[in-house]
């Protein structure tokens, strides 16, 4: 079976529209793929130099995951930090790759346009993130079309390895480019923390109710006909429904009698019915911060004996080792 690889940024509690556009999506993979799934502390480090806040985003993350039914059984589930092996193998990246490969890094570019003096961990990211992902051997990574080109570099820096020391030195890896699921806000712009027009992922049932009524909507009276597709609070609906409920409340709308605050209602409920068991899970889990380490120090465990095969062979490879 192929290896899926994920990694996570910890940047703090998800809200709804990462459930739904990549939480949910990725959790999926688990059906066809054998799959490692990582929490990236040391990429958030290139932005957050908050003790505190870094390690809490740690725990919200992993607790998020483990929630929303990631398996850590039928997983592998760790910290990047707890295999250090990754950032020897970032370094060996490094003195592959041509500087002006990394400058053409999206994230660094766009630092330097908006006026900026990034330090040289963003410079670095993409080769880190090519070693996170070759130094487990994965064969499909998925990722949305703003990561391509960090999937690229990871290609290439794995391609020119096995051409300079051997073929079979690395897996060179696949993107698996994902359909990009855009969940609106309660504005109807993407759904994100920097618009303030999120809901909350683990927020209780007043709270939630509270923000889905905020939705913006149009303001036909009651009784007139209603055209749901392509508005926010439909959208959602459509995302966390069965496709018979989606067809009723549409059916509701076009009928007139039926308003907007129906459909709320009606969302409401339904992201609830979902959202409603992960919460409770959510909030046992992250109170249990001692067992969560547990939980990333077991998959820890498991993904450094693949670690430490790749870098051996790597190693042996490239003369810092003597050949085996």
């Amino acid at each position: 079976m192929q290896i899926s690889l994920t990694g996570i940024k910890p940047t703090g509690t998800p809200h709804l529209g990462n459930y739904l556009g990549a939480i949910r999506p990725a959790l999926e993979l688990t059906e066809r793929f054998e799959s490692i799934y990582f929490i990236a502390d040391y990429h958030a480090f290139t932005a957050t130099h908050d003790p505190k806040a870094l390690c809490s985003h740690v725990y919200d993350v992993a607790a998020t995951w483990l929630a929303c039914g990631l398996d850590p059984e039928r997983t592998i589930f760790f910290r990047q930090s707890d295999v250090p092996e990754v950032f020897e193998l970032s370094w060996i990246f490094q003195c592959l790759l041509p500087a002006g490969q990394l400058e053409r890094g999206h994230a660094y570019k766009d630092a330097l346009a908006r006026g900026d003096s990034p330090n040289a961990g963003v410079l670095a990211y993409p080769a880190l993130m090519a070693a996170d992902i070759i130094l487990y051997g994965a064969h499909v990574v998925p990722v949305g079309r703003d990561q391509k080109q960090h999937l690229e570099l990871a290609r290439d820096v794995a391609v020119r390895v096995n051409h300079l020391f051997g073929e079979g030195t690395v897996v060179v890896p696949e993107p698996r480019i994902q359909s990009e699921v855009m969940v609106p806000g309660l504005d109807g712009r993407k759904m994100s923390k920097s618009y303030d027009n999120y809901v909350p992922l683990f927020a209780g049932e007043r709270e939630l109710k509270q923000a889905v009524m905020k939705i913006v909507t149009g303001s036909e009276p009651l009784e007139a006909p209603k055209e749901p597709e392509g508005t926010t609070a439909f959208t959602l609906f459509q995302l966390v429904a069965s496709a018979e409920q989606a067809a009723e409340q549409a059916a509701k709308l076009r009928a007139g009698g039926y308003g907007w605050g129906h459909l709320k209602q009606a969302l409401a409920q339904a992201l609830d019915a979902e959202l409603g068991p992960q919460r409770a899970r959510y909030s046992a889990l992250r109170s249990d911060e001692a067992a969560l380490d547990q939980v990333l120090a077991r998959g820890a465990e498991k993904a450094r004996a693949r670690a430490q095969e790749t870098i051996m062979r790597v190693r042996r490879r490239i003369g810092i080792r003597k050949p085996g």
